[in-house]
């Protein structure tokens, strides 16, 4: 019994080294991400070594080589890039409202916006559009008229990110609001035309609205409202998302 048994043995070890995965060894060049965002995979069985430049060097069994690789290629893909346009729309009472006329692709949100502020009209202030890849912080701002020191408007973005159906682009610490000039008495040791601490000069106010917001890709969102020069008058910021791949 135990010369069958050992015989038996015999026969089963060549078979087992036959079918086991054999080592090998790969060099990996990442192109749209670094290596710090790979690094967890070498959690599933394969040694990952470091190079120069955004290589590194990866071995171990075969097949778990190649799940690696498999997973890198689903990784290693360009960022996507978000555009996002935000629409400064003025409401008001005022028989003269400054702004411009509301472009017709927006008189559905205006059409919205009236139902439940009852404004006598609704002007078009500004307009300011980001383009950023996924993850990246931007910021713009423009001029609105031509004072010294001038109105001006604000829109900046932490970062955003797009759902993986890209049908939604997630924007973190989303900024969008007017910087309003005013006069103000000189500090003591502040330099000004008239000499340190004498006269007056300006500084600005931020108006506006902070807040991380969700955009169906394509929709007109309103996103904020604030209160501008009393209760008479509101901004409203008007959001829209596209995503370019």
């Amino acid at each position: 019994m135990r010369r069958i048994a050992l015989w038996a043995l015999l026969l089963v070890v060549p078979a087992l080294a036959q079918n086991a995965t054999p080592n090998v060894t790969k060099l990996v060049i990442l192109k749209n991400i670094d290596q710090n965002a790979v690094r967890m995979l070498s959690s599933w069985g394969v040694t990952m070594v470091p190079g120069s430049g955004n290589s590194f060097a990866m071995s171990g069994p075969q097949d778990k080589v190649a799940a690696v690789e498999a997973a890198i290629k689903q990784l290693d893909v360009p960022a996507k890039s978000v555009e996002l346009t935000v629409y400064f729309v003025v409401g008001g009472d005022q028989p003269a409202l400054a702004g411009s006329a509301v472009p017709q692709d927006l008189r559905d949100v205006i059409a919205q916006l009236k139902s439940t502020f009852a404004f006598k009209d609704y002007k078009m202030l500004d307009t300011l559009t980001l383009r950023t890849r996924a993850g990246s912080s931007a910021d713009t701002s423009g001029i609105l008229n031509a004072a010294v020191p001038p109105k001006m408007s604000q829109f900046s973005i932490r970062s955003a990110s797009v759902s993986e159906d890209g049908a939604t682009v997630r924007i973190d610490r989303m900024h969008a609001g007017l910087r309003i000039p005013y006069t103000r008495a000189a500090a003591a040791n502040e330099k000004t035309p008239s000499g340190t601490g004498t006269g007056k000069t300006f500084d600005y106010i931020n108006s506006g609205i902070d807040q991380d917001v969700d955009v169906k890709v394509g929709q007109k969102v309103v996103v904020g409202r604030s209160s501008l020069e009393g209760p008479q008058q509101a901004l409203f910021l008007i959001l829209t998302a596209s995503v370019i791949q």
